[in-house]
Order: C-alpha cells, then structure tokens, then sequence
C-alpha cells in the first residue's frame, strides 16, 4: 500500500487558551517553479536545500519537523461544549471530498498518464497535503456556500501546490495563481503593503467567480471552464468555433489546445479518480481534520505583525506564513483589516487586542539619514540591527546616503529582541559555517563510507563528522541522513523567494528582463553563467531568484 500520507505527529509549541493545546508548526517545502502551474519534484536521494530555494533552512526560533504540515491545531483536552456532529468518516476532509465527488472521470491514455504520475511519486502528494492543512476547509466552505462542485477544492493543487507563496514566470501568484490584471478583474486589491491574489479567502472568491463566469460563457461545460482557466476563454471559445466549422466533435478531448492546457485539465480529472478510488489504488488518504483550524478576526486598522503575532501567541514567521497577503511588516492602512488567527485562539486574540494600547498597533518610525550616519551606527541608536534595517527598507548592502529616508521598527522590547535574536542568529549561522556555503542533505546507501562520501564533496570526513555530530570512525547506517556543508555560488533567499525559469522573447534584453522581475542585472549575470556572454537570444532559458513580495510583474 503506498504510504500517502501518515496521521501528522504531534509537536509544537505550548500555548494556553483556558484549555491546553498544541500548535504544531513548520515551515513547508518549497517547489521550484518553472511554468504557470508548479512541476512535480522528481525523487532524488540527494536533496539541496539552501542554493535552490526548493526547501527552507529553518530557523531554531521553530520546533520544526518536515514531516508536519504548515500549521495543524491539535486538542489535548475533551472540549466540554457541544460541536456540530460531523457524519461518520466525514472527520477526515479529504474524505468528504472523495465522498461528494461527482464528476465522471473517463479512463483515457491522458488520465491514465497522469495518474500513474501521482501514484508513483507519493511524496509530492503528502507535501501538498500538509500545505493544503490550514487552509483547505476554508476553500471548501465557499465552494459550498456557492453550490458549485467540490472537485474546485483541488485547483490549488495543479494551479500552485497549495504554495501561497507560490509565482510564476509569467507573474501569475498565490494558490489560485491570478495574473495582475485578473486579479484586478475579479476584485482582488494590489499594492505595496498588500497582493490580494495571495489572500487565500478573497482569492477563493475571486477564483470561484472566475469559475462561474467561464462555466456560463461557456456552455455550461465545467471541462471547458477548466480548460478556459488555464488558457483564457477566448482560446477555448475559438477551439469549439473551430471544432463547429469543420463539423469535429465538440467535446473537450476533441479540442485543439495548447500542449499544458491538453495536461492541465487531466491533471485535475487524475486527482479526483485517485481520491475516489483510494481503495482501489492502495492510496492511504491524507488526514486533514474536517474544521475551522483558522478563523478571520475583524482587526480595524493597521497592525504590525510582530506585535498580532504576540497577541497570538504566534511567531512572526507563523503570522506572515498564515497570512500570505501582506507585503511587509504591517496590514495595509486602507484594509482589509481582517487577520487569519488559529480558530481555537481568536477569541482570545480579540479580547487582548480590544484591550491593547492603540499606540502599539503600528510601531515603526521614520528617520532621514544625516552627515556621519551609517547602517550600523543607526542600529545601534536605535537598538536594533543592520539585519532588520535592511530587511524592512529592502537595501541590498549597507550603502546609505545623507537625506535618505528609513523605516525604524519602535517596536515593544519584547519584539526587538525577537528581531534583534533572529538576525543575530542568521549571523551566526554564516559566520559558522562560512559564506558561500550550501547545505546538502545525504541519504546514506548501500556500500556507503563516510570517506567516499566525503571526497564525492569534496570536503574532509572528519568535517562530515563534526557537522553531524558524531566520531569519524563511527559506522554509517542505511538510510541515514548527513548534513553537509559545501562551497556554492550565492543565492539570497527567504520563505518568499522562488525560481522561475524565464524564456527569452524576441526584443528581450537582461535589463529589461532585470526590470520585468524588479532584480539586477548584474545578479541575472551571475545566475546564468553569463560574464562572457554578450548576448542573449529569443527561447534562451534565464533563471531568475524573484522574491514575490517585491515583484511587480
């Protein structure tokens, strides 16, 4: 039977709201993007985790366990009041889903590719599921508020992984992967504080009227809108006005599309089949408790995070991780003024910011550079470091110039030790391990000696050692796991970082390219090996390191 996905472990950091509970956190992975849609990861036996930004070096601020999903509420105690009665087997919301499925899934060559996909990579099911924990009953819940079917629960699946973070080359982001303008179209505010297309509810709204919109235009062909989704109505409607002229069927696998949209809709058809017929495939469905694990809390105004965070008893990383909108530190003035907090916390969360100070909902403060100044003698007058200033005014180095305006976090103590300990961790970090320097994570194999191992990476054993934290002349195990560290070319990433693969269009220049994705260009440079290049030529395959909260594609 494959091993799909097992009941998540519990772990997780201790907080009290009149009852214990257990909040188990961690950082997902994240894929590599390389088309609108996110690519399925291949199985490797070595996984790279701090070059590509395809995994998260976590900080030890988190109890983290790759295994869990992004945030799973866990109850310790019997809660004494009455709870809705949930149907037997319905505890499990995949299986409800599975359950209420209703669409007919033909069994062709394209269904039956990407099925076999699915049910040979395992893997890459259990991480979307652990993404899709906290936020899955929430996309549920509007599908059912707009009778529409179920089976739109899995558009974040083929659309981003249930990545939140998630972005494209062509700028399309968030789980439902709205482009700029249609996120527009469909009522989703950007700015510089906030990108509704990553507000998991309203981009759900969005999304589902997006849904209904093309199933109307559409002839009311929910394989049509499927397919109009990915590749816009107007290509679908000019294949079926295609299919009408030269007398051809007019169902979808009759269309002539683009080879993704040809993928695209069998993707999503595979799913729904393996799901219904877990049984049959030896499929173990994922464990996703049928709840409210989060809830919206009307927070009125601007807040920064660090301090909803504390009223939480969240970490930042947590907030921002659960609410992926929002640009920079704080909510943006002009709203939504709506926070997502774990459902068995937001009463409690409410209470204490009702009675908070309101001078401590936004605490930063404005400050122009003067003659003498520099980053590091700012940081100190305001205790605080060079790490955050350039974190919150988005500053490569430390270069600043007389009359240049920064943004100074006056935030509570307890914050600015937050901050001040995250950076002076990151610093340790590197000064410890070196920069330049990437983590590699090795699965030891049969035959394995820790000499061999150490000359494949050209580093010495006894270092191996050190780093994992045992006697050179110690016997390797199958199967385990060695940390290490080895010389790579410098990528700065973070949680929203993401690679694209971007492919060169006649006219294209680096620096319009550079432009197009808010990077360098002398960084494009360095990333694609291009110092003795002098040109660059249309279908050229550019890999680009966008932080999606920066980019204005």
């Amino acid at each position: 039977m494959i091993d799909f996905i097992k009941k998540n472990r519990m772990c997780g950091l201790l907080f009290t709201n009149g009852r214990t509970m257990k909040l188990l956190s961690s950082l997902f992975l994240i894929l590599s993007l390389t088309a609108c849609q996110s690519i399925m990861p291949q199985t490797t036996e070595i996984q790279e985790v701090s070059e590509v930004p395809e995994e998260i070096l976590i900080s030890d601020e988190l109890l983290v366990d790759e295994e869990e999903g992004l945030i799973h509420l866990v109850e310790e105690e019997v809660i004494s009041e009455p709870e809705q009665e949930i149907p037997k087997g319905y505890d499990n919301l995949w299986l409800k889903l599975a359950n209420e499925f209703t669409f007919e899934v033909p069994d062709n060559a394209r269904i039956i590719k990407q099925r076999n996909y699915y049910l040979r990579h395992p893997n890459y099911l259990k991480k979307v599921s652990k993404r899709a924990e906290p936020f899955l009953w929430l996309i549920v819940e509007q599908i059912e508020q707009g009778n529409m079917p179920l089976e739109l629960a899995l558009f974040p699946v083929v659309e981003s992984t249930f990545d939140p973070f998630a972005f494209s080359p062509v700028g399309a982001s968030g789980l439902w992967q709205f482009m700029p303008k249609s996120g527009a179209r469909f009522g989703l505010h950007q700015d510089w504080w906030y990108d509704g297309r990553r507000d998991v509810y309203a981009a759900t709204r969005g999304a589902l009227n997006y849904m209904q919109f093309l199933h109307g235009y559409l002839d009311e062909d929910w394989l049509y809108a499927f397919a109009a989704y990915n590749s816009g109505e107007g290509r679908v409607r000019r294949a079926i006005n295609k299919n009408k002229k030269h007398k051809k069927p007019l169902d979808y696998w009759s269309l002539s599309l683009p080879k993704e949209t040809e993928n695209y809709v069998p993707k999503l058809l595979a799913l729904i089949d393996i799901l219904r017929n877990h049984e049959k495939y030896g499929v173990e469905l994922p464990y996703i408790p049928n709840k409210k694990v989060l809830s919206y809390v009307d927070i009125g105004s601007q807040i920064d995070l660090a301090y909803a965070a504390e009223l939480a008893d969240l970490t930042v990383a947590e907030i921002q991780l659960i609410n992926p909108a929002f640009n920079h530190w704080a909510t943006s003035p002009s709203g939504p003024h709506k926070l997502l907090i774990p459902t068995v916390s937001a009463d409690q969360f409410s209470e204490k910011l009702a009675n908070a100070d309101k001078d401590k909902r936004i605490q930063w403060d404005r400050y122009t550079v003067k003659s003498g100044d520099s980053l590091s003698v700012i940081a100190q007058k305001h205790e605080t470091t060079t790490s955050v200033l350039r974190q919150i005014n988005d500053l490569d180095g430390s270069f600043i110039k007389i009359g240049q305006p920064l943004l100074i976090p006056i935030a509570s103590k307890s914050q600015q030790q937050y901050l001040y300990s995250q950076a002076k961790r990151f610093e340790r970090q590197e000064s410890k391990y070196g920069v330049g320097k990437k983590k590699v994570v090795y699965t030891v194999v049969e035959g394995d000696t820790l000499w061999d191992i150490s000359r494949a990476y050209k580093v010495t054993s006894k270092q191996i050692a050190k780093w994992n934290g045992f006697q050179p002349k110690k016997t390797l195990r199958l199967g385990q796991k060695l940390t290490i560290w080895k010389t790579a070319r410098v990528v700065k990433t973070n949680v929203t970082t993401r690679r694209v693969t971007y492919h060169v269009r006649t006219g294209d220049s680096l620096a319009r390219i550079a432009s197009k994705f808010n990077v360098k260009t002398a960084d494009l440079v360095r990333w694609n090996d291009l110092e003795n290049t002098k040109y660059i030529k249309p279908g050229q395959k550019i890999k680009v390191y966008v932080d999606v909260l920066k980019s204005r594609t």
